[in-house]
């Protein structure tokens, strides 16, 4: 991050037709964190076929297969999303504020990060946060990097909407985000510059 940049935290970025990434394709990015050092984000419109949310809560022994019927409809019903390409064995947990450890990071007014069994107990049992995304994985970028990206028109940056965040429907994200920046997604172009 150079000095006349502002930190993209607790921001969307958006993927632009020309990224040339497939990992990034079509992917809306929550940004958790961003310094001088580096950045992180979560994609928030991914998710894995498998394991479901029963199934991966049994194998870190969350729960014992007798327990994953007594999971709660709505932690039953999510998906387990891919946050990105790195550390794709470790969870993470963006969540709203209503639940909070000694090792929750809070981004902004709507939006808390914490990334432990702890917080994944208390989903597992109806106690957790009110609204929570489940993802392994996140996407890291290096001192630099992510500057580069979005000069390169890699990325479009927005204001992030917890109410897109934390909606089950991942298909329409990306077009939800774009949408709330003003862009019909259908006329932008790979040819695009800075929107």
């Amino acid at each position: 991050m150079n000095g006349d940049m502002e930190t993209l935290e607790g921001q969307f970025l958006i993927a632009m037709p020309n990224m040339g990434d497939q990992r990034f394709e079509r992917t809306v990015v929550y940004m958790c964190s961003h310094s001088p050092e580096g950045a992180m984000g979560l994609v928030i419109n991914r998710s894995l076929e498998k394991p479901g949310i029963a199934d991966f809560f049994e194998q870190l022994n969350i729960l014992t297969g007798d327990e994953k019927s007594v999971l709660p409809d709505a932690v039953r019903s999510s998906q387990l999303g891919v946050g990105g390409p790195v550390e794709p064995g470790r969870g993470f947990v963006l969540h709203s504020p209503d639940f909070r450890s000694d090792n929750t990071m809070v981004i902004d007014a709507d939006v808390c990060l914490t990334a432990t069994l702890e917080i994944l107990r208390a989903i597992a049992r109806g106690r957790g946060p009110r609204k929570a995304m489940i993802a392994l994985g996140y996407a890291g970028w290096g001192t630099g990097q992510l500057e580069e990206e979005i000069s390169s028109n890699g990325w479009l940056t927005s204001q992030a909407d917890s109410s897109i965040i934390f909606d089950p429907h991942n298909e329409t994200k990306y077009e939800r985000a774009l949408r709330n920046m003003g862009i019909n997604p259908l006329l932008l172009s790979a040819d695009a510059g800075h929107a």
